[in-house]
């Protein structure tokens, strides 16, 4: 799908004055950060985000409708600045034509951008139980290769997997790190979902779930 049309289909769902709106670009979070950054400026405000999709290959953007007066003052001024964003005409915070940032843009998308690839990874974030269960798959599938193998090229495979998966921990584990601690340096909060999983808030905002994040 072309950026105009991603775009456009975007707009129309901001035009319709939707609570939710939801942005799926084919490929990376960099590009669902771009389009968030644009809804924003028409009044909408970051939900969350996961993978969906064949294979999980889509990454799905949820974004509601600010209630807070500011947010209205910047969306009439989005609409003035930008009569024609989503046909053909200027888009703003990006490159015409593109899903590239502006200067003055990047700073924000690089936040989005950060507070998209933190949500997405939570879906392969391991806790406790998940690494427990896929060592004990790990020791399962030694098992079985006693069956038709050597006891040394069972236990050498075996040994091989739980040390890639170790590896993967790891790096997940560091990756968000690194993530939270830039969000925490923007001015974002950490809280826990329903589910327990860690979020991140922007100040005042509270977890998504309903038409006004921002609701006391």
């Amino acid at each position: 799908m072309s950026v105009e049309r991603h775009i456009a289909g975007m707009l129309q769902q901001i035009a319709r004055q939707q609570d939710v709106v939801e942005i799926a670009p084919q490929g990376s979070a960099r590009k669902a950060a771009a389009l968030a950054h644009v809804a924003e400026q028409f009044g909408y405000t970051y939900g969350m985000a996961y993978r969906t999709g064949f294979k999980n290959s889509l990454v799905q953007v949820r974004m509601y409708r600010d209630p807070r007066p500011e947010a209205r003052v910047r969306e009439a001024a989005t609409i003035t600045a930008h009569p024609r964003a989503g046909s053909g005409g200027t888009v703003p915070g990006l490159v015409q034509g593109s899903l590239k940032p502006l200067p003055e843009a990047a700073g924000n998308v690089a936040v989005l951008k950060d507070l998209i690839t933190f949500d997405v990874m939570a879906m392969y974030a391991a806790d406790r139980s998940q690494k427990v269960k896929s060592y004990l798959a790990c020791a399962a599938l030694t098992g079985l290769m006693l069956i038709e193998r050597s006891p040394v090229e069972a236990l050498a495979s075996g040994g091989v997997l739980a040390l890639l998966l170790t590896v993967a921990f790891q790096v997940g584990a560091i990756r968000r790190g690194k993530i939270a601690r830039r969000l925490t340096a923007a001015g974002y909060h950490a809280v826990r979902d329903e589910q327990g999983d860690r979020r991140f808030l922007s100040p005042g905002q509270q977890l998504p779930g309903h038409a006004n994040p921002f609701a006391p």
